[in-house]
């Protein structure tokens, strides 16, 4: 298992280093664009097939009407979400805005359709619209810290903090949990872990400040460093809680050692708009 997440990571970094470098950010939205596919396609999965209750509902129209209407919100998930994307490489926040305004007018005008047959449409409503703003959305702050000023060097900056983040909890956790941190929802992690990331997260900024950010301020970054780590074991413990619903272990399978995309980038969905806040607006 730990020989499979190495090795996952470091065939994984050229890759990543390569569309983060070269190309310039068009490269760089158009990778983040299909991340962004493949980790919808992994949500949707998780919040749209969960397990039927009965084996009567499961051969009823009425779950017929519930697939259909379910699949109208993925398609539109699917259209507006590497949109989204694109609109924040022209730095488009209108664009944006308005795509998020257009994809609750379609949810609303797809409910209004099979309302009749499926009046759960509305909990797939809400299920839908999450995924948008969970993962479009959030994923949206990289391509704009990638167009901002020194964009390169804070893409691998916040990179660096929630691999150590993610990293330093797991390790710790392994080794010196005892006291669990939420175990309703994810019974694996516990609060000596969560504290290992959050120093590994402090650790890891302070020498890529060090080496790579020298002007970057001390105590507004020490702020960042544990802003990041505590915002990152939230997204790591939201995307547990999808997947306790659902009853699934993993996201999904291809990262062996890792799970699906989402298992690898849950912190990384919570911290980037949190990492994009605060170069643009605390850290100036």
């Amino acid at each position: 298992m730990h020989f499979k997440r190495w090795i996952t990571a470091i065939v994984a970094l050229p890759l990543v280093i390569l569309m983060t470098c070269k190309g310039g950010t068009i490269l760089f939205a158009i990778f983040i664009c299909i991340v962004c596919m493949m980790a919808l396609v992994e949500y949707f999965r998780i919040v749209f097939n969960k397990a039927q209750s009965s084996k009567q509902e499961a051969q009823s129209k009425k779950l017929e009407a519930k697939n259909l209407s379910a699949f109208s919100f993925q398609l539109s998930a699917f259209i507006i979400g590497p949109i989204i994307i694109m609109a924040a490489y022209i730095n488009s926040f209108n664009i944006i805005f308005g795509l998020i305004i257009l994809n609750l007018i379609l949810s609303g005008l797809i409910s209004l359709s099979y309302f009749k047959t499926n009046p759960s449409v509305i909990e797939l409503i809400a299920r839908q619209v999450l995924g948008i703003i969970y993962i479009p959305l959030f994923l949206s702050c990289m391509v704009l810290i990638r167009n901002d000023v020194d964009g390169i060097a804070w893409i691998f900056f916040l990179l660096t903090l929630v691999f150590a983040g993610d990293t330093g909890a797991f390790y710790v956790g392994r080794l010196f949990g005892r006291h669990k941190l939420c175990p309703a929802v994810s019974p694996g992690k516990t609060i000596e872990g969560a504290i290992g990331g959050l120093a590994a997260t402090l650790g890891a900024g302070l020498i890529f400040m060090n080496y790579f950010l020298k002007s970057f301020p001390l105590w507004p970054g020490i702020l960042f460093f544990l802003s990041i780590g505590v915002i990152g074991q939230l997204g790591d413990l939201f995307e547990s809680e999808l997947k306790r619903y659902a009853g699934v272990k993993d996201s999904g399978s291809i990262l062996p050692g890792h799970g699906g995309i989402l298992d690898r980038i849950d912190a990384l969905l919570f911290a980037a708009p949190v990492a994009y806040f605060f170069k643009g607006y605390i850290l100036l």
